[in-house]
């Protein structure tokens, strides 16, 4: 016997792999900026230690 799958878990499934991929974009988005501003703030301070501090 085959029967329909219930369409309120099908959506809840939908709505929460939905949710996963947007917390993990989010993650993903905020570590990128976290390095990339890390690798920003490292250079600045290379550039000021060879020209050096005033």
């Amino acid at each position: 016997m085959v029967t329909t799958p219930n369409l309120t878990l099908v959506g809840l499934f939908w709505g929460a792999i939905v949710l996963l991929g947007g917390v993990t974009l989010g993650v993903g988005y905020l570590t990128w900026a976290e390095w990339r501003d890390r690798r920003r703030q490292q250079a600045q301070g290379r550039s000021r230690a060879s020209s050096g501090r005033r």
